[in-house]
């Protein structure tokens, strides 16, 4: 994405080949403006950010429209027309591809940011990562965008991708069917466009293999509920409301364990409840329903469901929508409790030890979410 920008300011400047200063510009450009948009979207998806990406998305497809019929009207050419050709300036020869290049690293860096604010547990976290390498591999492979069969299935992932995000935001809605729909709507964009580009270049089944994949991830709960962020979640005591406030005494970690400001255990009194409380962040305009699933881990069957609890969610709010619910006479034991969406999807997963006997070294801390 930035190498380009590196290359130019080297030239700019006049550096010379020798310095290191030029071999570190590329990266330095490339970070910078990973930095840019990390703190550019912010801690929330607003919709300023999906129509972002909508514009990023149009340009390539744009540039890889304009870079087919190039292609196809250069083996039209007769060879005198050829040769003339190709002494053109290389600036002139290489600035499609290194725009496309820009283009594609805009749209793998915002993605990854937006996808890895929704990832809070393992699996959803690895498909991030696989975002980040995507992100990464950017700046090594533009010398393959000739190859129209790749740049149509880069082009395909990230259609797809921004669909995913663009369609529930458009439709106040976060339900499964938006996203196969969205997923099939970005592989035939991407089949669609590859028919009208002048000599139909490359292949476009990559595409199609690539949305069955994503189908599948998402089955299997790789793919986080976008575009819902967690924004806190705490499991305590004595849940109070107080000033539009909801405030709940947590167990503070114990002195030897500085690392840690809040502990993962908990000791509950007899017969007293035990709240979760979470605080999710949606766009404006989306209305779902969210749940907890509490589990109790059982040595000899696993994870046990308890109960699963559901709460609206209404979106707009900067701090996140909130929502509590809370278990009594709770048995002791290693506990978690997932953030499902109406359809299943896990948002984040909070584990904690639960004790029913007294502490003398306990100490709460009320907590405002």
């Amino acid at each position: 994405m930035f190498k380009f920008l590196g290359q130019f300011l080297a030239r700019f400047f006049k550096l010379d080949t020798t310095l290191s200063l030029k071999n570190l510009l590329p990266a330095i450009a490339f970070f910078g403006g990973f930095l840019w948009d990390a703190l550019t979207i912010g801690r929330q998806i607003n919709p300023s950010d999906l129509w972002f990406l909508a514009g990023y998305l149009l340009a390539a497809g744009l540039i890889l429209y304009w870079m087919g019929h190039r292609s196809h009207a250069h083996a039209s050419m007769s060879e005198m027309e050829q040769l003339k050709h190709s002494i053109r300036p290389e600036w002139q020869k290489n600035a499609p591809i290194f725009i496309l290049q820009f283009l594609f690293g805009s749209l793998f860096s915002c993605l990854f940011i937006m996808y890895f604010k929704s990832a809070n547990h393992f699996l959803a976290l690895f498909w991030s990562l696989g975002l980040a390498f995507l992100l990464v591999a950017n700046e090594c492979i533009d010398h393959h965008y000739q190859r129209f069969t790749l740049t149509w299935a880069l082009f395909g992932l990230c259609a797809i991708l921004v669909f995913n995000f663009l369609l529930p935001f458009m439709l106040g809605s976060i339900l499964a069917v938006w996203f196969y729909l969205s997923t099939f709507a970005g592989a035939t964009l991407t089949h669609y466009l590859r028919k009208k580009t002048p000599g139909c270049p490359g292949r476009a089944w990559p595409v199609w293999a690539i949305a069955g994949v994503l189908s599948l991830a998402y089955i299997l709960d790789f793919i986080p509920p976008v575009p819902l962020v967690k924004r806190d979640m705490q499991i305590g005591l004595n849940l109070e409301k107080s000033n539009g406030e909801m405030v709940i005494s947590v167990e503070k970690s114990a002195w030897y364990k500085p690392w840690r400001l809040l502990s993962n255990d908990l000791h509950v009194p007899a017969g007293a409840r035990v709240y979760c409380v979470s605080a999710v962040f949606a766009p404006s305009g989306i209305n779902t329903s969210l749940y907890h699933r509490w589990e109790r881990y059982d040595e000899k069957l696993g994870w046990q469901a308890a109960s699963r609890i559901g709460f609206g969610l209404s979106g707009g709010r900067q701090g996140g929508f909130r929502g509590y619910t809370y278990k009594q006479n709770i048995q002791s034991g290693e506990w978690r409790i997932k953030v499902e969406t109406e359809d299943g999807r896990t948002l984040t997963v909070y584990h904690f030890n639960l004790y029913t006997e007294p502490s003398t070294d306990t100490h709460l801390d009320a907590r405002n979410i």
